[in-house]
C-alpha cells in the first residue's frame, strides 16, 4: 500500500502539488479560525443554580432553599457531584456532570427539577435561577466605569452604576459569544420610601397601609377604544408615577380622617439605593462601578474579546462626558504572553532544526526541503485541531517537537542522496535525466519507508497513555497528545507523497559529488564512534554494571523528587485574596483595602493599577462575604520592573508591605489560577482539606486543630480557615403565646420586619427606558438603635398596633456565617498555598501528620460520621 502511494506521488507530480497548495490554502484559512487561549479549559462540566434571598440567614437558606434543590437534582443522569454554598441572602448550588454530558441537556434537566422544587421553597424567599453558561476561563474581560479627573463630583457611584446597567451592560450582552455581563460595585438606584416609625405610631397607621397605598396608586390601564367618525380613539390611563412629587402626593387610606393623609406626612421620599453586598474600588481613589464579561462555553476567546473591545469603543462614544470605561483584566494579556512564548520556542526550534539538517545533510536544498515539512505538518495539525475542537494554547502548540515531525522526511531524503552519490549504475553519467531520477527516488523511498513508519509509530505509542487520562488531567494533557498526533500524521502523509515528489524536482541530478564539510565531519564522527564502540565492547561486563548502577541511582532520585500537577502559569498580574475580621461591614472592608491599595500603588512602581472587588457582584457565581475581597494588582511589563526580578520575589515584598496594616490577611495568586482552584475544589487555595460532618460546632473545632497542624508543616502559607460561626446577628425570637394573645401571625410579623429593614418593592418607577424599584423600608437613622427595632409597630388583626418587643425577644447573638455542602453533607474547608516546596510532598506529609506529628502527639480523632479529605490541583492527582 505504501509503495503504491509513493509510485503514484512520483508519477503524478501535478496532482500532489495541487493537493499541497490546497493544504496551504485551507490551513491558512483554518489558522484564523483556531481558538487561541493561554491554557486548556479544565473546568468541570457544571450548572450553577443561584438563589438570592436578601432577608434570610445562612441556616434558613440551607434548610429552605439549598437542601431542596440538592435533593431534587440528586438523581439526574450523568451527575458527578453537587456542591453548595449557603450564606446570608444567597444560595449557590453547583451541579457537576460527567464530561460527556451535553451542557444544554444538563441545564434543561436542572431547569425541569427547579420547577418541581418551587412548591417546597416558601413563597417570597427567592427564585432559583440558572447561572450563565460559562467556565473558569469564562471571565475574559473585566473593566471599571469611572469618572475622569475633574468629573468625580459630577458622577457618584450610583450614577456610574446606572450607566453600567442601562448603557454598557445591555449593549455588551449583544456581542456574539458573551454569556453574561455581571455588574459589580456602585449603588443600585432605587426610589426609597423611608418610613418614620414615630409618625406611624402617632397617626395610628402601619407599614402595611403604606405598602398598599403605593400598590394601588402606580398603574396604567386601557379602555379599548371608542369610535369617532370614521376613526377610532384608543383609551389608556396614565397612572404611573413620573416624579418624586407624584409619590409624595399618594394618599394613605385611614378612616376617621377628614383631611387626606399623604405619604410625605409619614415618610421621607428620596432617591436611595439597594442593600449592598459588594463594592468596587479603583486604586486608592474610592468607589467606582464596573462589570465582568463572561464568555459562552466553547466560544473562541480571542474572537469574543476582539468583538467586546470593538463594542466597548463604540459604547465609549455614547457615554456622558467625563465617564470612561477602563479595562483592568483582559484575557488577551495572558494569552499574548503564552502565545508569544510558544511562537518564540517554535521559531527557535525550527531554526535549530533547519541549521542541523543543513549541516549534517551537507546539502542546502535537502535541508530546506526537509524543513518545509514543518509548516505543512503544522497546517495539517491545525485543520484537525479545529475539526476535533482542540484550542491553540501553551499545552497544545507548545508540545510540538520539530525534530519528531521531520524524522520520516530526513530518512527518505538522506537515503535518496546516498543512492545518487553511491549508485554505480549512474556513476558514468554526468547527470541523471528526470526518468532516472524518478526511478531512483521511488526505489530508495520504498526501501526506507518501513524504517520511517516504524520510527513514527514508536513516537505515537509514547503518547498513547496520555489519551487514557480522565477528568482534569485529561483536559490538561490530552490537547498536547492530540496536537502531536495530528502533526505526526500530517508529517507521515507528507513523507509518503510530498517528499518523494519534491525530491525528484529539488535535489541535484548530478551523479558525481565532491566531499564537503559535512562529509568530512561525518567521517570523523564515524571513526570516533567505531573506535569507542570497540573499546566498550571489550569491557562489556563493567559497562553493564555501570548502566545498572546509573539506573538505580536515577530511580532513587525519582522516588525522592516531589510532584506537582503543573507549574503555575505567570499570568502577568496578581489576584490578592484579602480578608478582614469576620462580620465587618462594607465600609470597613473598603477602608482597609484602600489602605492596602495605597501602599501597593505608592511603594511599588511595577503596579499600574489596583482594582478591588469586595463581596459579590450582580451575578454571584463567585460569592464572597463583605469582609473578603479580590485585589486585582495589574502590573507593568516585566522589563519595566525595578523592585523585583521575579513574581515570587515581588509577591514576598508586597506581602511584607501589607503586613503593616493590622487586621488584614492577604494571599497572592494569579487571577485564572485562583478561579480554577475555586471551581475544581470549591476553594481558592492550592491545597484544600475538607472535613465532613453534621454539627457545625464540631466541624469548627476540628478545623481549628487541623489548621494548627498545617502551620507546623514547612512550605505552607496563606492559611485559610473557613469561618462558619461567629457572625454577629440581630435575632428576633417570637413568643408564641403573646402572638396568639394579640392575634398576630408569624407571617404578618415577618412581613413587617422584612418590609421595614430589607425593604420590599412596591412597584416600578420608569425613567424613559430605565426601570427602578420603589422600595418601602424604615429610615436608616431609625433602625440603627436596638430600641428602635424593639419599638417597631406590628399590626394586629383588629387594627391595633403593638411594639415588636411585646411579641418577640430582640437580641444580638453570634450566629452562622456560612454553610458549605458537598455530596449532600456539610463540610468545612481549611486551605493553604504552597511556597518553596512541591504539592505532593506537602500533601503526603499532611496526610500522615495527624498520626506521626510531634505537634499533637496524637491523632485528630474525628467524631462518628465525620471524615477528612484532602484535595489539591487537580483533586485526582494525589489520592
Amino acid at each position: 500500500m505504501l509503495n503504491k502511494i509513493i509510485d503514484f506521488s512520483v508519477r503524478n507530480k501535478l496532482i500532489i502539488g495541487l493537493l499541497v497548495l490546497a493544504l496551504i490554502g485551507i490551513g491558512i484559512y483554518q489558522v484564523g479560525k483556531l481558538p487561541i487561549d493561554a491554557v486548556p479549559d479544565i473546568t468541570d462540566n457544571q450548572v450553577q443554580v443561584i438563589t438570592v434571598a436578601p432577608s434570610y440567614g445562612a441556616l434558613d437558606i440551607e434548610r429552605q432553599v439549598t437542601f431542596p434543590i440538592e435533593q431534587v437534582c440528586n438523581n439526574i443522569a450523568g451527575l458527578k457531584l453537587i456542591r453548595s454554598f449557603s450564606r446570608f441572602g444567597l444560595s449557590l448550588v453547583t451541579i457537576v456532570f460527567q464530561d460527556d454530558v451535553d451542557i444544554y441537556w444538563a441545564r434543561q434537566q436542572v431547569s425541569e427539577r427547579l420547577q418541581q422544587v418551587q412548591n417546597q421553597i416558601p413563597k417570597g424567599i427567592g427564585i432559583p435561577e440558572l447561572g450563565p453558561i460559562s467556565t473558569g476561563l469564562g471571565e475574559i474581560y473585566q473593566y471599571v466605569v469611572r469618572a475622569k479627573k475633574g468629573y468625580a463630583r459630577k458622577y457618584n457611584s450610583m450614577e456610574l452604576r446606572t450607566i453600567q446597567d442601562w448603557i454598557i451592560r445591555r449593549q455588551l450582552l449583544g456581542v456574539k459569544g458573551v454569556a453574561e455581563v455581571s455588574s459589580f460595585g456602585g449603588k443600585l438606584k432605587q426610589f426609597e420610601i423611608a418610613i418614620d416609625p414615630n409618625k406611624l405610631n402617632a397617626l395610628g397607621i402601619s407599614i402595611d397601609d403604606v405598602f398598599q397605598a403605593l400598590e394601588k396608586n402606580n398603574q396604567n390601564t386601557g379602555g379599548a377604544y371608542i369610535e369617532k367618525g370614521p376613526t377610532v380613539l384608543y383609551i389608556r390611563s396614565e397612572g404611573l408615577l413620573k416624579k418624586i412629587e407624584d409619590i409624595q402626593q399618594i394618599a394613605i387610606e385611614k378612616t376617621g380622617l377628614q383631611t387626606p393623609l399623604y405619604l410625605r406626612d409619614v415618610a421621607d421620599i428620596r432617591i436611595g439605593y439597594a442593600t449592598r453586598y459588594g463594592a468596587m474600588c479603583y486604586n486608592d481613589e474610592g468607589e467606582v462601578s464596573g462589570g465582568i464579561v463572561m464568555m459562552l462555553k466553547g466560544a473562541n476567546s480571542s474572537k469574543v474579546i476582539k468583538e467586546v473591545k470593538q463594542r466597548i469603543e463604540e459604547i465609549q462614544k455614547t457615554l456622558p462626558k467625563g465617564v470612561v470605561i477602563e479595562p483592568f483584566l483582559d484575557r488577551t494579556k495572558m494569552v499574548n504572553n503564552a502565545i508569544s512564548t510558544v511562537e518564540k520556542n517554535l521559531l527557535e526550534g525550527a531554526l535549530i532544526v533547519v541549521f542541523i539538517l543543513v549541516i549534517f545533510l551537507g546539502n542546502l536544498r535537502a535541508g530546506f526541503l526537509v524543513a518545509s515539512v514543518i509548516p505543512l505538518a503544522m497546517l495539517f495539525a491545525i485543520c484537525l485541531m479545529n475539526l476535533f475542537g482542540v484550542s491553540g494554547n501553551l499545552m497544545s502548540l507548545g508540545a510540538l517537537d520539530f525534530g519528531l515531525i521531520v524524522d520520516g522526511a530526513v530518512i527518505i531524503v538522506e537515503s535518496v542522496m546516498h543512492y545518487i552519490w553511491h549508485n554505480q549504475k549512474y556513476q558514468k553519467q554526468q547527470a541523471m535525466n528526470q526518468s532516472q531520477m524518478d526511478s531512483l527516488v521511488t526505489t530508495s523511498a520504498k526501501k526506507m519507508m518501513n524504517s520511517a513508519v516504524f520510527g513514527q509509530l514508536v513516537i505515537l505509542i509514547v503518547y498513547l497513555p496520555i489519551f487514557t487520562l480522565e477528568g482534569i488531567e485529561g483536559k490538561m494533557f490530552k490537547p498536547m497528545a492530540q496536537t502531536v498526533a495530528f502533526a505526526l500524521l500530517g508529517a507521515f502523509i507528507l513523507s509518503l507523497t510530498y517528499i518523494p515528489m519534491m525530491t525528484t524536482l529539488v535535489l541535484s541530478h548530478k551523479s558525481k559529488h565532491a566531499k564537503n564539510f559535512s562529509d568530512r565531519m561525518m567521517e570523523k564522527l564515524e571513526y570516533l564512534f567505531s573506535r569507542k564502540l570497540l573499546q566498550l565492547i571489550r569491557i562489556h561486563r563493567w559497562l553493564l554494571v555501570g548502566v545498572f548502577l546509573a539506573f538505580m541511582f536515577s530511580v532513587i532520585l525519582l522516588l525522592k523528587s516531589g510532584g506537582e500537577f503543573i507549574p503555575a502559569l505567570e499570568e502577568g498580574d496578581f489576584a490578592v485574596d484579602t480578608r478582614v475580621l469576620i462580620g465587618s461591614n462594607l465600609n470597613t472592608t473598603i477602608a482597609y483595602t484602600q489602605k492596602a491599595a495605597h501602599i501597593l500603588k505608592q511603594r511599588f512602581p511595577e503596579v499600574e493599577k489596583v482594582v478591588t472587588k469586595i463581596g459579590s457582584g450582580e451575578v454571584p457565581t463567585d460569592p464572597m462575604p463583605m469582609e473578603a475581597s479580590d485585589m486585582m494588582v495589574i502590573l507593568k511589563d516585566k522589563s519595566e520592573w525595578s523592585s523585583a526580578k521575579t513574581f515570587p520575589e515581588l509577591e514576598e515584598k508586597m506581602g511584607k508591605a501589607l503586613e503593616e496594616i493590622p487586621g488584614i490577611t492577604a494571599g497572592f495568586q494569579f487571577p485564572v489560577q485562583m478561579r480554577f482552584n475555586e471551581l475544581m475544589t470549591g476553594a481558592r487555595q492550592d491545597v484544600v482539606c475538607k472535613i465532613y460532618g453534621e454539627n457545625l460546632d464540631t466541624l469548627s473545632k476540628y478545623a481549628e486543630q487541623l489548621s494548627r497542624l498545617i502551620r507546623s508543616i514547612q512550605g505552607t502559607e496563606n492559611l485559610y480557615l473557613e469561618s462558619v460561626l461567629g457572625m454577629p446577628q440581630l435575632e428576633i425570637q417570637y413568643k408564641r403565646a403573646m402572638l396568639a394573645q394579640y392575634h398576630v401571625s408569624v407571617e404578618a410579623a415577618n412581613r413587617a420586619v422584612h418590609t421595614a429593614f430589607a425593604g420590599q418593592s412596591a412597584g416600578l418607577f420608569f425613567e424613559d427606558e430605565k426601570r427602578f424599584d420603589i422600595v418601602v423600608r424604615m429610615a436608616g437613622e431609625k433602625k440603627s438603635n436596638l430600641n428602635d427595632i424593639r419599638n417597631m409597630l406590628i399590626s394586629c388583626s383588629n387594627g391595633n398596633q403593638i411594639p415588636l418587643q411585646v411579641v418577640a425577644d430582640v437580641s444580638i447573638k453570634n450566629g452562622i456565617n456560612q454553610i458549605q455542602r458537598e455530596s449532600a453533607r456539610r463540610r468545612i474547608v481549611v486551605g493553604f498555598n504552597i511556597k518553596d516546596r512541591d504539592v505532593q510532598r506537602v500533601v503526603e506529609e499532611l496526610k500522615h501528620s495527624p498520626i506521626k506529628s510531634s505537634f499533637y502527639h496524637q491523632a485528630i480523632l474525628l467524631p462518628s460520621g465525620a471524615r477528612l479529605k484532602t484535595s489539591s490541583k487537580p483533586k485526582n492527582a494525589y489520592p
